[in-house]
């Protein structure tokens, strides 16, 4: 009789656990609430709940995870096997070219991922090709406003930063003038808004949201 592959632990922070285990169909990557901490369970469900309706309205983006389940406290959705951009060093400008193309795809679907910056969040799939992940920051509007379109632009910007960073002579011109010209939202979470957040996460709570950075998770 085969027996069920055990989980491995991925992480453990202030928001619960994150574990790769074996599912029905496959690995799935499992994130539970419950071991939150008692002031952050609220924040953890919350942030998980954001991720599910964001995988729910890209089910038929490819190159992102697919929604297992969601029970209010546990979230399981597909394991994406790959290595995180800041250890696979990805130099081909056609991999820049892909990871574009499905946030376009993304934001044709009526999502924004809000977290397109942070390197491991984007995957290098064994085949070279990008995945992206970590959609616990991913907004999905009733309606594409002034803002969804503003958000949609950072997205775009934000992964064109890889983009300077790793194959900076592939840049057009159009590129470059998108990355000159951030949108005001990103403007002032710069001058206000990211000083808050990190003394509030780092210095009060002594957490750190740079996932992924030693291995390779969400």
């Amino acid at each position: 009789m085969a027996t069920e592959r055990p989980f491995r632990l991925l992480k453990r922070d202030l928001f619960g656990t994150v574990t790769l285990a074996e599912g029905p169909a496959g690995p799935v990557v499992v994130r539970d609430t419950r071991g939150a901490r008692p002031w952050t369970g609220w924040l953890a469900r919350r942030l998980a709940d954001r991720e599910a309706r964001a995988l729910r309205a890209a089910a038929d983006v490819p190159g992102v995870p697919r929604l297992v389940s969601w029970d209010g406290r546990v979230l399981m959705r597909s394991w994406i096997e790959g290595r995180p951009m800041q250890a696979a060093r990805p130099r081909d400008p056609g991999y820049f070219r892909e990871a574009m193309g499905i946030i376009r795809r993304l934001h044709r679907a009526g999502l924004v991922h809000n977290d397109c910056g942070k390197e491991p969040n984007w995957l290098v799939l064994p085949d070279g090709r990008p995945a992206l992940i970590d959609f616990q920051l991913a907004w999905a509007p009733r309606r594409r406003n002034r803002l969804f379109r503003l958000l949609a632009r950072e997205d775009l910007r934000h992964a064109l930063k890889h983009k300077r960073y790793y194959c900076a002579d592939q840049l057009t011109a159009r590129e470059r003038g998108l990355l000159e010209t951030p949108a005001w939202p990103s403007r002032l979470w710069m001058a206000t808004g990211k000083r808050a957040y990190l003394f509030v996460t780092r210095r009060l709570l002594g957490w750190a949201d740079r996932e992924g950075a030693g291995d390779r998770h969400l």
